[in-house]
């Protein structure tokens, strides 16, 4: 465990295991530590990496939203990997992590051997959309000032989107509830406001210059996340879809085994088998 200095900011960044290296970016309000689940499986035939990325867990949180662009996060992620001497990585990402996935792979090729993006998106290519979000996104940023983190974390869980958290187990739910309330307003805020679709240019441009071979995970019951997961993978030139069954936005914590089992298979080089 060590807070590594790249780019002007320290990161929190955790090592285990040995072999071929794979680094596992959270989603927003998560930490490194969100991917517990899955880190002994990976760890028996990888060195993995987690991160806290920035403004999250135990990571620096400037109050500059404009360093927290997907762009500048990649480019920690770059020098990550560089500084543990870990390149190429094989790269998972889920949703906002799975964004600086992306932006990885396209800005910095030479650092990423194959790509994993859960319910990732391209972005919001609608100006008029991007700017309701980035209203909404700064509205949440606000509220997260005025209140704290506890009751912005209400309302966050409260959303549709994370509707099928119901069916986890009540350990796994206040595991969850706590690594979110473990970061600070400061850090949620300026990362909502920065590293917010809202925020952020499409990447769907440059999703034709990702060459690495990539499997897109989304689950059965988040039907938008299944579309923008669709629409990511038919652009990218070496991709392959798996819907999980009974999964909504995050299916490595809703269903950890076959989440495990078809990321397992792909960066092992094997047929995973279609569950789509």
């Amino acid at each position: 465990m060590a807070r590594l200095a790249v780019n002007g900011v320290r990161l929190e960044v955790r090592s285990m295991g040995e072999g071929p290296p794979v680094i596992l970016l959270h989603g927003f309000t998560g930490r490194g530590a969100s991917w517990s689940a899955q880190l002994r499986d990976l760890a028996r035939g990888h060195r993995t990496i987690v991160v806290d990325l920035l403004g999250h867990g135990r990571s620096d949180a400037p109050a500059d939203p404009a360093r927290y662009a997907v762009a500048c996060q990649a480019q920690d992620v770059a020098a990550i990997l560089a500084r543990l001497d870990a390149l190429p990585a094989d790269v998972i990402g889920y949703s906002m992590g799975a964004r600086i996935a992306l932006r990885l792979a396209a800005d910095h090729p030479a650092a990423v051997g194959r790509l994993v993006l859960e319910s990732p998106s391209p972005g919001i290519a609608d100006a008029a959309t991007r700017a309701e979000r980035r209203a909404r996104d700064e509205s949440l940023a606000a509220t997260i000032e005025r209140d704290g983190v506890a009751a912005f974390i209400d309302l966050w869980e409260a959303q549709p989107v994370f509707a099928s958290h119901a069916q986890l187990p009540d350990t796994a739910r206040r595991r969850l509830r706590a690594e979110r309330l473990a970061n600070r307003p400061r850090g949620l805020a300026a990362s909502l406001r920065g590293a917010g679709q809202g925020a952020e240019p499409p990447i769907e441009g440059h999703l034709r210059e990702v060459h690495a071979s990539t499997l897109v995970i989304a689950g059965a019951l988040d039907a938008a996340g299944r579309d923008r997961a669709a629409e990511v993978a038919s652009a990218l030139p070496d991709a392959r879809l798996e819907i999980v069954p009974d999964a909504g936005h995050t299916p490595h914590l809703e269903r950890p085994l076959a989440f495990r089992r078809l990321v397992g298979a792909f960066l092992d080089g094997m047929p995973a088998g279609r569950s789509s």
